[in-house]
């Protein structure tokens, strides 16, 4: 068998309506600290994130009325948004898929959070899951 593209999980990503109650959720019943904030005006979302050993658990809340993580709450309402994947090649992981005739909804990879490289694998091809590639 081949190697996989996949390296770990970067991150659980959670949509959420208010952040505050939400970091303080997982301050009061897990004894969990922020380890980094950041707004993401391209994607019009706030996110905080949770270190989990070496992954992180991500809440996110729109800031914008395009941000898609609004359209999400309205139509699915709190709850598991995304998984993020770490790669070592965003450019590598996306050209594959679209060879093999998969969705993406990035063509190219973008910049992200925490001055990664991302891009997103549509869940009607990733059966119900949205994915992210994170590259490091």
């Amino acid at each position: 068998m081949s190697e996989s593209f996949l390296t770990e999980v970067d991150h659980i990503a959670i949509a959420v309506n208010d952040l505050p109650a939400a970091i303080k959720f997982y301050e009061e019943v897990f004894a969990s600290s922020v380890v980094h904030r950041e707004r993401v005006e391209s994607d019009g979302v706030e996110e905080a994130l949770i270190k989990v050993a070496e992954s992180y658990i991500q809440l996110l809340t729109p800031i914008s009325d395009t941000s898609p993580v609004k359209k999400y709450l309205e139509t699915k309402g709190e709850g598991l948004h995304h998984v993020g994947y770490r790669v070592d090649s965003c450019k590598t992981v996306l050209v594959r898929l679209k060879e093999l005739g998969y969705r993406v909804i990035d063509s190219e990879p973008r910049p992200g959070s925490r001055n990664t490289t991302v891009a997103f694998v549509h869940p009607k091809t990733s059966f119900g899951t949205l994915i992210e590639l994170v590259q490091e």
